[in-house]
């Protein structure tokens, strides 16, 4: 399986703050602009239900990546993450098979456990049990992607024989596996083809990545096959004084830091383009192999200068590193 070095991908808001709502539109838009601007994957949240007050309108991720499937040729399909244990796994495998049909092989899947515990109540799912849930939802998607009839006895799905076609266009259809416990490090080494994290600082990137190169090594898998990649919010601006105030008031809001994990709002990326571009050369220093950008509120004119003055930059810097 190919790897994702020098690979750079950009989130899109199919979430905000209420009173606003997400315009579907505009967010399909996005996506094909997007891929004009030649990043190489788009990354949509996701949630069911996601706060009470305040609360946050949220697009579905899934119906969004399809609509931004058949506007675009190329740029690859994303979330980061999907909460494996709200969705029925077999539903699930046959959706994200038809996208990946849809798309001519463009699915590039994160999954993680969830933590928020009233979307599961709401759903139905124990929320204890979302450790136990996400393996064995895992199991099932992976074995209807790659055997003809699939049966099996699981803690909540019962199944005889069931035969799912047609199968995802990518063989193996990757998944990579977001969260920070060491548990989830395994499961990602393991059970998954690679770990995505969110908000990480190198140094911390390379504690934990190093800890999934190990399980899988453990395992018996070559962990030069495992995939990473890292979501970093960026905001490019005269200097990252002049920039820093605003940026973090905005994360402050719109983003939550899992207790536990070594997710910090300072990994944001600031400063000017010179600054920026220092700072992100850290990450590909220690082995990240695809940033995704989370551009300051979306914005269009930040989102420009990422595409066209600081990722020709890193996609050089990587290209050097390769001779």
């Amino acid at each position: 399986m190919a790897t994702l070095h020098g690979q750079f991908g950009i989130a899109a808001r199919n979430f905000t703050a209420f009173p606003e709502i997400p315009n579907a539109e505009a967010l399909v838009q996005y996506g094909v602009r997007m891929e004009e601007l030649g990043f190489d994957s788009i990354w949509v949240w996701d949630h069911i239900l996601l706060g009470v007050d305040p609360h946050f309108p949220i697009i579905d991720s899934l119906t969004l990546l399809t609509a931004i499937a058949a506007r675009t040729k190329k740029i690859k399909l994303s979330t980061g993450i999907l909460v494996l244990p709200l969705r029925n796994p077999v539903v699930l495998a046959k959706q994200l098979s038809s996208i990946d049909q849809l798309s001519n092989g463009r699915l590039l899947m994160a999954m993680a456990a969830g933590w928020y515990k009233r979307e599961f109540d709401a759903v139905g799912v124990a929320y204890e049990e979302r450790g136990k849930i996400m393996d064995d939802n895992l199991q099932i998607l992976k074995r209807f992607w790659t055997e003809d009839v699939v049966s099996g006895d699981w803690t909540h799905h019962k199944i005889p024989a069931g035969v799912m076609f047609p199968k995802p266009v990518q063989n193996p259809c990757p998944i990579l596996i977001g969260g920070y416990a060491d548990r989830v490090l395994k499961r990602a080494a393991v059970d998954g083809d690679g770990w995505l994290t969110y908000f990480y600082k190198p140094a911390a990137f390379v504690e934990s990545w190093a800890k999934v190169c190990n399980y899988a090594t453990e395992a018996g898998k070559d962990p030069s096959t495992l995939m990473n990649g890292n979501q970093l919010p960026i905001m490019v601006g005269a200097s990252r004084e002049a920039v820093q105030g605003k940026m973090l008031e905005w994360l402050n809001v719109d983003f939550d830091i899992a207790q536990g994990s070594q997710s910090t709002m300072d990994s944001a990326i600031m400063g000017n383009v010179d600054e920026c571009v220092a700072q992100l050369k850290e990450h590909i220093d220690v082995g990240v192999q695809k940033l995704v950008f989370v551009p300051y509120k979306y914005e269009m004119d930040q989102i420009e200068i990422i595409a066209k003055e600081i990722v020709p930059r890193l996609r050089a810097y990587v290209a050097e590193k390769k001779r």
